[in-house]
């Protein structure tokens, strides 16, 4: 808690209207609050590490499982298109599943969130590393991809969720919170840069030749499946580094950071029913309006991060640079993000929003209009990183003002913070499912070629459509729902005064169950 704060906000009696106390009634007595504990920074580190699994196992897949699946597993693109949608479906519908699950599990000595983050990352290992393993079998491949990404998609909802929940109990504090999310978000990024890198890097290694037309000799198609092999070799390689990173990080989030109860909280003893729970979640305002604006700005990078590969590999011509590109995007997001965490607390979020994810747009409109250039390339690539770090942070940080703005408006409802958070990355993932099916389909129509050297003009055209112009007006839609999001920075403060009350009157021993009821009711 910043030095102060603690005096903003006085005891229940202080709060209450003149014309509640009756006549004769005594004011409650009130302890002094206790001095708020504050995050040190191992914690917020340790917190922050957690975030890196998530991160960088999905920007693998997202980077790098279309074209693995085209020219390295050669799964036909109708096939392809059908296991990526569904994967990213399927992993949308576990994570309101999982957050069920979440609010009904009971505290534990390692508390509620805890016990799901241990328990399912062996699992997920194992299910990652089976993604990358090309199956000697031809006809059940479709099936076997399509059952370990589902699989691990699960198991990582079954990490990424409480991790996400886990936000709200860390510290009671706003500022701490907004402090933790900002390095939870820094190391996030850097997930990407190092599962760009990891992947990216031992993959780029391998010599994997295009067949340059369907009437290749039968030398060339055998020297083929030689580098195929050492590809595929190569994604394995890939798959256990980033598996080990993430039991590292599993690890370090488990013995460095501990959740804590709100004070009121436990003095809740009625268990909210989940579906109850949904719809007052489904029901409230600034989160349908914040979830409505992040769905389509989500959208767009997701199309972008789905096909920038085969558009480098394909549309641009940079088969040997698509992953150097990926590794200067990710990189310069990471060096930006703590400079958008001093501009939103300088200019607030929402200015933070529209100044963040509309400066993309020049830069995709650059990426449409110009010829292949791997200098200006390079270039745009480092420029596009600094929204990407927007995109990646703020979400985030918006997320615990509207947790702050329903408990205010509903202080007696407790344990829904995981359907917040499942529920906002329930949105997404389906939207981005849709669209890589969509999008993969698409190539499929156009008449995509398997490791073909070039592809047809309508393919180029279409990857580039897909990259540039339908980002571009997703995150223009997207910008215009923000206008309609009511929590700006004046109301988050109000809300953090009212919340610091509520909190203070709660952990006072001196106040009574009905006294709490009726600030409650009051704020």
């Amino acid at each position: 808690m910043a030095k102060g704060e603690g005096a903003e906000s006085g005891s229940a009696a202080g709060l209450l209207p003149t014309s509640i106390l009756q006549a004769g009634e005594r004011p409650v007595q009130v302890k002094e609050p206790k001095k708020k504990k504050q995050l040190s920074v191992c914690n917020k580190l340790c917190y922050a590490v957690g975030g890196a699994p998530y991160q960088v196992t999905g920007c693998a897949l997202g980077f790098f499982l279309q074209i693995y699946l085209l020219d390295v597993a050669q799964v036909d693109p109708f096939s392809a298109s059908i296991i990526l949608f569904v994967g990213r479906a399927w992993d949308a519908i576990t994570d309101p599943l999982v957050g069920f699950c979440i609010s009904k599990s009971p505290w534990t000595r390692l508390g509620r969130l805890m016990p799901w983050i241990i328990f399912s990352t062996p699992l997920a290992i194992i299910a990652y590393f089976l993604i990358w393993f090309v199956p000697d079998f031809h006809q059940g491949q479709t099936l076997w991809y399509l059952l370990f990404y589902c699989l691990f998609e699960t198991l990582v909802t079954c990490f990424h969720v409480p991790y996400s929940a886990l936000t709200m109990f860390i510290s009671t504090e706003q500022s701490e919170r907004d402090s933790a999310t900002a390095y939870r978000m820094t190391v996030e990024v850097l997930g990407t840069v190092l599962g760009t890198a990891i992947q990216g890097q031992i993959v780029g290694q391998a010599d994997s030749p295009c067949i340059p037309d369907a009437n290749a000799s039968t030398v060339n198609r055998t020297q083929s499946s030689t580098s195929i092999k050492e590809t595929q070799n190569a994604y394995l390689l890939a798959a256990g580094v980033i598996a080990s990173i993430y039991v590292i990080c599993a690890v370090i989030l488990t013995l460095g950071v501990r959740e804590q109860r709100e004070s009121y909280e436990t003095q809740q003893t009625k268990q909210m029913p989940f579906f109850r729970g949904l719809r007052l979640v489904m029901s409230h305002g600034p989160y349908i309006k914040l979830i409505a604006g992040f769905l389509f700005t989500s959208l767009a990078f997701m199309l972008v991060e789905g096909n920038f590969a085969l558009f480098c590999t394909y549309t641009l011509g940079f088969r040997n640079e698509f992953q150097n590109l990926l590794l200067a995007i990710m990189f310069s997001a990471t060096v930006t993000i703590p400079i958008w965490q001093w501009f939103l607390t300088r200019f607030g979020k929402k200015t933070a929003v529209y100044v963040g994810i509309s400066s993309a747009v020049p830069f995709l409109i650059l990426v449409a209009l110009m010829e292949s250039n791997l200098i200006v390339t390079y270039v745009v690539a480092v420029a596009a990183g600094i929204s990407v770090a927007a995109a990646f942070l703020l979400p985030w940080s918006m997320l615990p003002d509207v947790i702050d703005d329903f408990h205010l408006k509903q202080p007696h409802i407790h344990g829904t913070e995981p359907i917040f958070f499942s529920f906002y990355v329930f949105f997404t993932k389906f939207a981005s499912g849709v669209s890589l099916g969509i999008s993969t389909l698409s190539l499929d129509f156009t008449g995509y070629q398997t490791r073909g050297c070039s592809q047809p003009a309508r393919v180029k055209f279409t990857l580039k459509m897909l990259v540039t112009m339908a980002p571009i007006v997703l995150i223009l839609i997207g910008l215009l729902l923000f206008k309609l999001y009511p929590i700006n920075e004046e109301k988050r403060r109000q809300n953090k005064k009212a919340l610091q009350a509520l909190r203070e009157e709660a952990s006072s021993s001196g106040c009574s169950d009905t006294d709490s009821t009726e600030l409650a009711s009051i704020l």
